[in-house]
């Protein structure tokens, strides 16, 4: 048997050693993609420290110390900001159409604290009058369920209410979204309440 490359396959890099310059540049170059809580920086610096101790001699518990001492300082200088993160990922999963349950299971599993996740939501609540309503119908919307859905509505009824229950809504919001006439009395009646 040969040992041919498959095409296009190519092989994986061996991970640089990791210093204290070398996490803070990678967690400049994250922040720069990707918004993010403290907590969920920590653990992408973790993992980064975990590929690179199978390759070179490194030290967990200083390279603990230096991301921590890293997350401290981009808070101090407002790079990392759990209050502004968890407001600005509850407007998005908002206008996606997510519920409050899936918002905070979400927050939760990036690591922001229970306080600052209440008050994301608290602010949701005060700019908007129903927003688990509004959300539910941007959801149905999006996925063209319930009155959106061009044909058959009938016998994609249980299947609709189930898309909608698992998106964590409760029934009777699932109800009312799947069982209304029209887009346009369903928007009326569910935003009036």
């Amino acid at each position: 048997m040969t040992d041919q490359k498959t095409p296009g396959r190519q092989k994986r890099r061996q991970p640089r050693k990791v210093t204290p310059t070398s996490l803070r540049n990678a967690a400049l170059y994250y922040l720069q993609r990707y918004a993010s809580s403290s907590e969920n920086l920590r653990e992408v610096l973790t993992r980064r420290v975990r590929r690179a101790e199978r390759h070179h001699d490194t030290d967990r518990e200083d390279a603990a110390d230096w991301i921590d001492l890293i997350v401290q300082d981009f808070q101090k200088t407002g790079l990392l900001d759990d209050r502004t993160y968890a407001e600005g990922r509850v407007q998005s999963m908002f206008r996606q159409g997510r519920s409050r349950r899936l918002m905070m299971l979400d927050l939760r599993k990036k690591g922001v604290a229970p306080d600052v996740i209440d008050s994301a939501l608290a602010a949701l609540a005060a700019e908007n009058h129903a927003p688990d309503r509004t959300a539910a119908i941007r959801y149905v919307r999006r996925r063209r369920l319930g009155p959106y859905r061009l044909q058959s509505r009938e016998d994609y009824r249980e299947r609709d209410m189930a898309a909608v229950a698992r998106a964590g809504f409760d029934y009777e919001t699932a109800r009312r979204v799947i069982d209304a006439e029209t887009p346009e009395s369903l928007e009326e009646d569910f935003l009036q309440d």
